[in-house]
């Protein structure tokens, strides 16, 4: 039995009521003694009970049967999708990797996560995990959880039908699909291939921003994300419950799907959104503003202004400041940035970097634009607009150094001469005479 639907429901963080067959959830209270249609209620709670109550995450669901019913769990040998970030000693070297080649065996997406980078750890509570994803078959007879941290995926090829306990999101390139913690999941591909950047968040939940000056419209709006309404599956079967626990997989065999919510209700819930329908903000002035404004979704740390990781993205714009270097100026940062490419060209790169490849420069590591594009930029005619047009690329950016892992530096994606991009930076100092 395959989930469908039709419709979603708008806006960020909102609390949510919907149910698949009418009359499922209770009026005036969570949980009565009986539930309607025979149903069990269960509370997912996503962030601390005492939470204050702008940012307090939970769902009521009322499903066929509660989650605490599958088999035992038993590890599973390691995979290439871990949090074993460091292995080696982290170099201040900048990095970057050629997209990885599509499985030439079936692999889905479960199988065909890679982790490349991260910090901090799920133990912590704080950090993130970052993967690279690649897979030709859909997910059959297995779900997956990961009870470590919230799931921001980022498809680059190929779509995704998401289908979750409280219902299904569909997500193509340049929409991103976010799974919050502990719930449970099965991926299918509908172009029968995919690949794509997942970042896995440690530490507080994904929240929008507060726009400050900007006011009250600007970058990601909230009545542009999108949550599943209710739609359940009641089968039964030989299925396997895979669950990310303290970076391990640990296996769990469950006779029916668990994707058997018939109605829900609360603000805890997995979501969708557009990156295409992101509102730009730019310069029209002079200098090229800090990347903080293409600033989508955050994880707040315990210091303020301070994220865990901040995701932004550099989609299509207009530049249009006057005596101005206008692509990305130089520069070293006290974060450290992971930077993928879903669509189209970055226009800070005159090449290597390519859609489905990614890059690493850590903290206090100096980068920006390569030999040929400052070349380019310096002698731009500066009385016309440049406009960046079909292009979409991401960044996971956070406050502490992002290690890669032993797989992601013994890859044959690594581009090992890539720190040669800037050699042709020639000396242009003429002093006075």
């Amino acid at each position: 039995m395959t989930m469908t639907h039709h419709h979603y429901m708008t806006g960020f963080g909102n609390e949510f009521s919907t149910e698949a067959i009418a009359g499922t959830l209770p009026a005036g209270r969570n949980s009565p003694q009986r539930v309607a249609h025979g149903l069990y209620a269960e509370q997912l709670t996503g962030t601390a009970f005492t939470a204050p109550r702008h940012a307090n995450r939970r769902s009521w669901l009322y499903r066929i049967r509660p989650a605490a019913v599958h088999g035992a769990f038993e590890l599973l040998a390691d995979s290439t999708f871990h949090n074993r970030f460091g292995d080696t000693p982290t170099s201040p070297e900048r990095l970057r990797w050629s997209p990885r080649p599509l499985p030439t065996t079936p692999t889905d997406f479960l199988d065909g996560l890679f982790t490349v980078a991260g910090n901090g750890s799920p133990a912590a509570g704080n950090g993130i995990g970052i993967h690279l994803y690649a897979a030709n078959r859909s997910m059959q007879m297995r779900f997956f959880c990961d009870a470590d941290g919230e799931l921001l995926i980022v498809p680059q090829q190929g779509r995704l039908h998401i289908a979750t306990e409280l219902g299904v999101l569909d997500v193509e390139p340049q929409q991103i699909a976010v799974i919050p913690r502990g719930v449970r999941f099965r991926v299918g591909l509908p172009d029968g291939h995919a690949s794509g950047y997942v970042c896995e968040n440690f530490g507080a939940l994904l929240k929008l921003p507060d726009l400050g000056p900007i006011g009250s419209n600007g970058l990601a709006n909230p009545r542009d994300f999108e949550y599943p309404v209710a739609a359940f599956e009641d089968v039964e079967g030989d299925f396997e419950l895979v669950t990310k626990f303290q970076g391990h997989l640990w296996r769990a065999p469950i006779g029916h799907s668990p994707l058997d919510v018939v109605g829900w209700h609360g603000n805890c819930a997995p979501y969708r959104y557009d990156l295409r329908r992101f509102n730009t903000i730019g310069s029209i002035s002079y200098d090229h503003p800090d990347p903080s404004i293409f600033l989508v979704l955050h994880s707040p740390s315990d210091t303020p202004g301070t994220s865990n990781v901040d995701f932004a993205i550099f989609p299509p714009r207009w530049l249009v400041a006057q005596d101005t270097f206008r692509p990305p100026w130089f520069h070293r940062n006290i974060a450290s940035e992971f930077m993928g490419l879903v669509h189209g060209v970055y226009d800070a790169k005159a090449d290597g970097f390519l859609p489905g490849g990614c890059s690493l420069h850590n903290c206090m590591s100096g980068h920006g634009p390569d030999a040929a594009t400052f070349a380019k930029a310096s002698a731009a005619d500066l009385t016309k607009p440049d406009v960046i047009a079909d292009t979409m690329a991401i960044m996971f950016e956070t406050r502490a150094v992002i290690h890669p892992t032993a797989q992601a530096l013994a890859a044959a994606e690594l581009q090992r001469d890539y720190w040669q991009c800037w050699q042709g930076l020639a000396r242009h100092f003429t002093p006075p005479a």
